[in-house]
């Protein structure tokens, strides 16, 4: 297993929808084991491909942020439904330094394959589960959080991020 270095906004990748996966082979499950370890060791609750570079649909996570603690992977998972309504923090292993209060789904029902139970499942989550599903599939479809806030917070936001960034780079990662 290796850590794998994460993708920062704005890097193309996390602007594309990514491609579904056709099949579960040994390259997508070391892949697999490959963002877990990079996800707890971030630390983080999920992680999704075109984080680590890979436009690829698949993301895992961790709702307690403890190494294998709830582990959960998924193979092209899409929201099937949502009701409700929460608003909470997010930040993103791909935006550092920028949090921000997210409006989401209260519940959501997701289906994909789980590589580990080899079976296409169906998923009913709420409360944070349900919120690192919502994040963690809009980074499949090209979005990021700061994508679901209103223009002005939005742009004040990505200014600093971006200043962040220029800073960060002059003195290295």
């Amino acid at each position: 297993m290796a850590i794998l270095p994460i993708v920062w906004y704005p890097e193309p990748v996390l602007k594309k929808k990514a491609s579904e996966i056709e099949r579960v082979n040994k390259e997508i499950r070391d892949l697999i084991d490959n963002m877990a370890q990079t996800m707890y060791n971030a630390p983080g609750v999920g992680l999704a491909a075109p984080q680590v570079g890979k436009s690829l649909r698949l993301i895992v996570l961790d709702p307690t942020g403890e190494e294998a603690k709830e582990f959960m992977a998924l193979v092209n998972p899409e929201i099937i439904s949502g009701e409700g309504e929460q608003v909470g923090e997010e930040g993103c292993l791909s935006v550092p330094g920028i949090r921000a209060d997210v409006r989401r789904f209260a519940k959501v029902r997701v289906k994909g394959y789980d590589p580990i139970k080899e079976k296409e499942v169906e998923i009913e989550a709420e409360g944070l589960l349900a919120r690192i599903f919502q994040h963690e599939i809009d980074h499949l479809d090209g979005k990021i959080f700061l994508d679901r806030l209103g223009r002005v917070k939005r742009e004040l936001l990505k200014r600093r991020y971006l200043k962040h960034l220029k800073q960060n780079k002059k003195g290295g990662r």
